[in-house]
């Protein structure tokens, strides 16, 4: 029951993945891009995690559902994928409402929205 946890991330990630295929809205959309903010959520999010665990704000827990491999004293190997999902998931509900924000203006007859330089021009 060890891998329950990872098991279920992956298939979180795959139906993110399976829905950003469906709506084109990261990683469909600009590949390169997606990768590069999920890496850069991941980092950042790691030193996060690195700072609270120094200062005591979180500590470790045992739990029959991760696999038991630490990859610091308090970072299981499930936490870069966790955090990589939630980045992932981030830019997939932006795009999304983006999309959406954009959908509805165009069915109220509004003009798309004007960019700064649109606007001093």
């Amino acid at each position: 029951m060890n891998w329950l946890y990872l098991l279920a991330l992956l298939g979180s990630i795959a139906g993110m993945v399976i829905l950003d295929a469906r709506f084109k809205v990261a990683l469909f959309r600009r590949a390169l891009s997606t990768v590069l903010m999920v890496g850069f959520g991941v980092a950042a999010l790691i030193i996060v995690d690195l700072y609270a665990i120094e200062h005591a704000i979180f500590v470790r827990g045992e739990s029959p559902y991760l696999l038991g491999i630490w990859l610091t004293p308090h970072i299981p190997l499930e936490e870069p994928i966790f955090l990589a999902f939630l980045s992932y998931c981030t830019l997939v509900i932006y795009g999304l409402l983006n999309r959406w924000v954009e959908t509805r203006r165009g069915r109220e007859g509004l003009a798309p929205k004007e960019s700064a330089s649109e606007v001093q021009a």
